[in-house]
């Protein structure tokens, strides 16, 4: 046997030997079945997808939400969380515009007009929101509650801000304790606004009494791509699939229906039902994985989503953490639902709850 043919024989069965290795080892240690605690009440998670209101046609009206509303009401989350970047992650990226700036533009609102309100910059305005709220009363003032809501803008939480403008009486929605003409408008906006976070999320905190909610979302692990065009025509490429057409005709379907209540609670069913995660997967995340560009564009992809969706994940344990044997509600994307089950649900102080139950 010559020598370079047997050297890359031995190279071969070596890596092979690898592959056999990695495809047989199964870790004897998983977290999901070590569930706890044994004495108290156990975290309990709703994820909730949800269409992005903003894409909808016309026909569809903030009003149509009531339905879907009542539901979760009933179920009585104590902490929400929603699919917005905190103000401070925002901050964060705003340092590192080379990396970023698409990003920023794309999922962070400006709060320089709330800065120069307040004079408080988003760290200093997240600390003393911190604060208020850890001697937070039962009955706050009109006045603490706007304060409180300059503060959050100030931190770029605008949902949260929303919260506490919406638990004033309309009376009280004036101008004062930090917000300015301007805010007050921003606010009235956000209240009107076609967006799940503020529709729905923000909506339900005010009604159950909350006070805040919690930004989980994270884009940390956006990075420009080095030939975008060539990438976004490999990736669309994979996604041109009997899925995606699947996919696509049901969401036409559901949106042709629009204009009743009954219609968006029929399209909250329909995106929270058993089997659309794994559709999704084969539409998207799947098809990007085998795709097969020299550049490996879709495994690049499905690394960045692995990761965004890990951070989330992480984001919302930390909000549990805080605050031990809670009901959270996870308002997302429907292409996030079942990434985030699976990844909570490895968590030993989680439970996850069959959102159809909750929106029979």
């Amino acid at each position: 046997m010559r020598p370079l043919f047997a050297a890359i024989l031995s190279i071969t069965v070596a890596l092979a030997g690898r592959s056999a290795f990695a495809q047989d080892y199964k870790p004897d240690f998983d977290p999901s079945t070590l569930k706890g605690p044994r004495i108290g009440t156990p975290n309990q998670i709703l994820v909730l997808a949800s269409p992005h209101l903003s894409g909808l046609p016309t026909s569809f009206k903030a009003a149509d939400l009531r339905p879907l509303i009542d539901r979760l009401t009933a179920w009585q989350p104590q902490a929400i969380a929603i699919e917005a970047v905190s103000g401070t992650q925002c901050d964060f990226m705003r340092n590192y515009p080379d990396r970023y700036r698409d990003s920023t533009e794309s999922y962070c609102w400006d709060p320089a007009p709330a800065q120069q309100a307040t004079g408080l910059s988003v760290a200093a305005a997240t600390a003393e929101a911190e604060r208020l709220l850890a001697k937070w009363t039962q009955s706050p003032t009109a006045a603490e509650r706007r304060r409180l809501a300059a503060l959050f803008l100030a931190g770029g939480e605008q949902a949260s801000a929303l919260v506490q403008w919406l638990r004033l009486p309309e009376s009280d929605r004036i101008q004062g304790d930090g917000l300015d003409e301007t805010l007050v408008a921003r606010l009235n906006t956000l209240r009107d606004r076609n967006n799940e976070s503020f529709l729905v999320g923000a909506a339900l905190a005010a009604r159950l009494g909350l006070e805040r909610v919690y930004a989980m979302d994270d884009h940390t692990a956006d990075a420009p791509e080095a030939d975008e065009d060539a990438a976004g025509a490999a990736i669309s490429k994979a996604w041109n699939n009997t899925a995606t057409d699947k996919r696509k005709a049901m969401s036409d379907a559901l949106e042709a229906k629009l204009g009743t209540p009954e219609a968006v609670l029929e399209m909250y069913r329909a995106y929270n039902a058993p089997g659309l995660a794994k559709l999704t997967f084969d539409s998207d995340f799947g098809a990007a994985l085998e795709e097969p560009s020299q550049q490996r564009f879709g495994r690049s992809y499905v690394g960045y989503w692995e990761t965004r969706n890990l951070r989330m994940a992480s984001n919302i344990r930390d909000m549990l953490g805080a605050q031990p044997g809670i009901r959270a509600l996870v308002i997302v994307g429907q292409s996030h639902k079942g990434y985030l089950e699976a990844y909570l649900n490895q968590m030993h102080d989680a439970r996850i709850v069959d959102a159809e139950t909750v929106l029979r």
